[in-house]
């Protein structure tokens, strides 16, 4: 889901499309929260609120915010949301957990640079007995990154894309959260894990990345260079990603945490 990064552009439909498999970490991230009655959630990097309003089957007396930085998702919330939900738009990096019981961000921290001392900073606001929970993607050193940015800082492509991709340093490994938010004073409970997503099917894994990795590099790209950019990247991960009679297999590697405020 989205953080900041004013330059990358969000497609609610385009992100949406594995929403299946895009929300199992989310699920997998929340049961893990041990608050039993949070009065103020907020959850960072919303999207459209989709997630952001099955907070309510856990907290249904709870006010519950989603804040996500996209305009287009602010604007694709569902208009049915619950009545103590609210989706609004807002920056990751100006949030001040001050008198929240519950932090909640599903993969977008890694869009912030800047979010590792943020979590340390909400880790000093958040109220006693708050949690901050959060999940990034940790396959930035997977085939279809380091392609993408191998693709990306070629002869060609360099002159239009240099510097605009993350490199593997844009998260950190489980341990390193864990040992910064102790050091805060939180109780941690840190994981990984590794999702193997079967895809169905033509060029699964691109159509996976478009709503994700490759906004910046579609954002960066004009009407005439992404479709040749997207054909030259699809090739490369055809090789890497083979086609199977039941899908692509797509491993995805994910970073959890959830710290509690004793």
């Amino acid at each position: 889901m989205t953080g900041t990064g004013p330059r990358t552009s969000w497609n609610p439909t385009v992100y949406h499309r594995y929403a299946d498999e895009r929300s199992r970490p989310f699920y997998d991230l929340v049961q893990r929260v041990q608050h039993a009655s949070p009065v103020e959630v907020v959850d960072l990097g919303c999207g459209t609120g989709v997630l952001t309003a099955t907070l309510t089957q856990r907290w249904p007396d709870a006010r519950i915010t989603g804040i996500d930085s996209s305009p287009d998702m602010v604007a694709g919330q569902p208009a049915d949301l619950p009545s103590n939900v609210t989706v609004i738009e807002g920056d990751i990096s100006d949030f001040d957990a001050s008198n929240i019981d519950v932090v909640v961000s599903n993969a977008a921290l890694q869009w912030v640079p800047e979010h590792r001392e943020l979590i340390t900073r909400w880790a000093e606001q958040l109220n006693s007995g708050g949690t901050v929970a959060f999940q990034v993607p940790a396959n930035f050193d997977a085939p279809s990154h380091v392609l993408m940015r191998r693709l990306a800082e070629s002869d060609e492509w360099a002159p239009v894309l240099s510097g605009v991709l993350r490199g593997t340093d844009s998260v950190d490994r489980a341990e390193q959260y864990a040992s910064a938010l102790m050091g805060a004073g939180l109780a941690v409970d840190a994981w990984e894990t590794s999702y193997v997503h079967v895809l169905p099917g033509a060029d699964p894994v691109l159509n996976w990345v478009r709503g994700t990795g490759l906004r910046p590099v579609l954002d960066a790209l004009d009407d005439e260079q992404q479709p040749r950019f997207e054909a030259q990247y699809a090739e490369l991960l055809r090789e890497a990603y083979p086609s199977t009679p039941t899908g692509t297999l797509f491993p995805f590697r994910r970073v959890f945490v959830v710290a509690e405020k004793n």
